[in-house]
């Protein structure tokens, strides 16, 4: 295609400092400026993850053993001054902007406008929100619930952000409303962990607790940015890697947190500008070549098995755990046998001896943990990855030792704590059986929807109400020219929120805006102040309560929203109290303790500072599964996505920036990725530049390779020069979400393949940058 012609406009400008340090101190600061919160959120974040203080409303990642008044880090603290903000979205600025001229703005834009005051309801006679009190707001909820021809026709998507004590509320009063509809932010990331581990060791979740990473002799990761998506785990990593634990990093981009770190709590590393390298390796796989990876390292290890039992050598496989505990190894070896290295090596993009090193220092290490993100899940194979995984972690017995075991990241505050709580589509019918036995009713029985499935039934037009109780719903999902206008031909949208998003401006033909407390605000109830509870990505529960003022006297919390909602809807005939369940969370923890088993105590255990852990089999070597023991799995071949054999293909990737949590955008700048002030980025290496005679700054389509007919494009893409695989590149989510088909996800746990999307490139009409036209 010729010669790239030299950019004259420099798009991206590297970062050169470590991850963490004044960089994160300054962000944190201008943070708190930009949301006019400068004295009130620096006071709030001082009760950040403290045993009388609040749970940090960012991400899971555990609170350490609070030995610091310091517990948070910088997007943390984003999240608080994102919270506590001096900014108020009003009736009077939803009188002063119409939802199409809202519809134009940037998500970014939408956010700033700050916490929402006051119930909304959607005018369609003058396309404008008004406020609308909180007991009219419910009864039009009961009217459309009422009118449905059943209950499934209704969907119930819930955040990750939703407490421990409101997630049970909510899923009691959907199941008395009669349906197990429970699309759920953990459908669009960890979704493959909650489907694939119970079938390797019979639990959804991690093995690991966080002391577990001050004993490992190795950790190896796959598919995580803990620098942006978990910050405070550089922590334990930063101290592992001081100590001499070997870190193995594998990924497409090289992260900077992944290279280097600053303790913003370390003053000697401050002061002298010194940082602690974090992985010893970070090896550049392919997108959509974990698979591929991990198949590598396990022949590694069995090869140099097999070469130790030749020399009369110490073995590398832990024999005696995998005969005592395991079953079907001999299978995944002659699979792994048969696989050829010359696939591993061209699936994967790294050498035979490059993967031979890896597993070397897996072999080698007494005691490994395995973690991984959604680079790992967000695929079309993403539960059998996750597999492979375990597969990995039994080989030597990691699992069920201290120092050693599984830890996905999963990424809001109480993701896991809502499956726990029943948030789930497929309850099992032990669940059910105690539900009803407890509340006096017959749950339903039949398996309602996930997310994919339920932008299924809306797009053929069978579910007519979506309730979002919290969370971002229209930006989180994909495939927006297809699932938006259906999204706008629902009845009703219903969205508990505490800021404006897109979700608030692509809606029903009737739609309600519900304000709610934050994590960061005291919730005063009829019986007193309350607290709610959460569950960390390592099974820690602990309460957490706020203690600045509510941004505004019209907001309820979420357990009121549920119960009063539940008022409506079921009527004086329900012979769940409700109010009773509103006015004191004590009671909803009682309630839940008979419910779950493992929750004896509950009360009482919350209020033990750091709470308490709950108890995984796995991690006793417990195996929950049918047979009583952990499985090895098969992975058939090495491709994990669709194959695509067109060399003008590429695999796309989806990711955050380092100033976004989630869908939320707190500012425009990359920093660890050297971009400011914009998101229409492509990320594309030299190489794939040069063959398509691309220079920085040059505009470009990235058209979906889609099998289903349907043309998805997005126009206008800035391309910037990075350090990425060949047949690979990289742009922002939300923003590429409608490159995402719907039928692009696994069929296993219906998480979407968000991390791997075939896409063609063609330059585009827009004006590169720094052109005039």
């Amino acid at each position: 295609m010729g010669k790239a012609k030299m950019s004259g406009k420099r798009i991206i400008r590297p970062y050169h400092d470590a991850a963490g340090g004044w960089g994160a101190l300054r962000a944190t600061g201008a943070a708190l400026l930009g949301q006019d919160t400068a004295l009130r959120g620096s006071a709030t974040l001082l009760r950040v993850n403290q045993p009388d203080g609040f749970d940090c409303p960012g991400c899971a990642w555990p609170d350490p053993k609070h030995t610091s008044s310091f517990e948070f880090c910088e997007n943390g603290a984003k999240a608080v001054a994102w919270e506590a903000t001096g900014h108020r979205c009003t009736p009077e600025f939803f009188a002063a902007h119409s939802v199409t001229e809202l519809e134009s703005w940037g998500d970014h834009d939408l956010e700033m406008q700050g916490r929402i005051t006051h119930p909304m309801a959607y005018d369609a006679a003058t396309d404008h929100y008004r406020p609308i009190g909180w007991d009219d707001a419910f009864a039009l909820i009961a009217r459309h619930l009422a009118a449905l021809p059943s209950p499934n026709a209704a969907e119930f998507y819930t955040s990750g952000r939703t407490s421990n004590e409101a997630a049970f509320l909510y899923q009691l009063f959907v199941r008395t409303f009669g349906t197990n509809n429970f699309p759920d932010c953990s459908n669009m990331c960890h979704e493959p962990t909650s489907v694939g581990l119970p079938e390797s060791i019979g639990v959804g979740k991690g093995t690991v607790l966080l002391e577990d990473f001050d004993r490992a002799d190795a950790i190896f990761i796959f598919g995580q940015n803990p620098g942006t998506n978990s910050p405070r785990m550089l922590t334990s990593l930063r101290d592992a890697a001081r100590r001499g634990a070997r870190i193995i990093s594998f990924n497409p981009l090289r992260e900077r947190a992944l290279e280097r770190f600053q303790s913003p709590q370390s003053p000697v590393e401050m002061a002298s500008m010194s940082s602690t390298p974090i992985s010893d390796s970070i090896y550049q796989l392919r997108i959509g070549s974990d698979a591929a990876v991990l198949k590598g390292l396990m022949k590694a290890i069995l090869e140099a098995d097999d070469a130790a039992l030749e020399g009369d050598l110490p073995r590398f496989l832990d024999y005696a755990f995998i005969a005592g505990h395991t079953a079907g190894f001999e299978a995944v070896a002659t699979d792994l046998r048969a696989t050829a290295w010359e696939d591993i090596e061209r699936k994967s993009g790294l050498d035979r001896a490059v993967l031979t090193q890896a597993a070397g220092v897996y072999m080698t290490a007494e005691r490994a943990i395995l973690v991984y993100g959604m680079g790992v899940t967000q695929h079309r194979r993403g539960a059998e990855v996750v597999q492979q995984v375990a597969n990995l972690a039994l080989m030597r017995g990691n699992v069920g030792r201290e120092g050693a075991g599984i830890c996905p990241v999963r990424g809001h505050s109480n993701v896991q704590g809502d499956r726990t709580m029943g948030i789930d589509e497929k309850p099992s019918a032990a669940f059910l059986d105690r539900l009803g036995e407890h509340f006096g009713f017959d749950p339903p029985r039949a398996h309602g929807h996930n997310t994919v499935a339920a932008l299924e039934a809306m797009q053929r037009g069978e579910s007519r109400v979506l309730f979002g109780m919290g969370g971002n719903f229209v930006s989180a999902v994909p495939d927006w020219q297809r699932t938006w206008p259906a999204i706008r031909g629902l009845d009703l949208t219903v969205h508990v929120s505490t800021r404006l998003n897109r979700s608030h401006v692509v809606h029903g033909r009737a739609a309600l805006i519900l304000p709610c407390l934050g994590r960061t605000e005291v919730d005063v109830q009829a019986s007193g102040t309350q607290s709610i509870t959460v569950e960390d990505s390592m099974s820690m529960v602990h309460a957490s309560a706020g203690r600045n003022a509510p941004a505004s006297e019209h907001l309820r919390s979420e357990i009121a929203i549920v119960a009063g909602m539940a008022r409506a809807v079921l009527g004086a005939a329900s012979p769940i109290d409700w109010e009773g369940f509103a006015a004191d969370y004590d009671r909803i923890r009682d309630a839940i303790e008979a419910v779950l088993p493992a929750f004896q105590g509950y009360n009482a255990r919350i209020r033990v500072p750091g709470g308490f852990h709950l108890a995984s089999p796995a991690r006793e070597r417990i195996w929950m599964t049918p047979s009583g023991r952990a499985n090895f799995l098969v992975f058939d071949g090495l491709d994990e996505d669709e194959h695509e054999s067109d060399p003008e293909v590429l695999w796309l990737a989806t990711l955050r920036s380092h100033d976004q949590y989630n869908t939320t955008v707190y500012s425009l700048t990359d920093r660890y990725r050297g971009i400011r002030g914009r998101r229409d980025i492509l990320f594309l290496n030299e190489r794939e530049m040069q063959r398509r005679g691309l220079a920085e700054g040059d505009r470009v389509t990235l058209t979906t390779a889609s099998t289903d007919g349907v043309v998805r494009s997005l126009d206008g893409l800035a391309v910037v020069p990075y350090l990425l695989p060949d047949r690979c590149c990289g742009a922002y989510y939300p923003e590429a979400n409608p490159l995402v088909p719907l039928y692009l996800h696994d069929p296993i746990s219906g998480t979407p393949a968000s991390k791997a999307v075939p896409v063609r490139i063609v330059r585009s009409a827009t004006p590169r940058v720094g052109e005039t036209v």
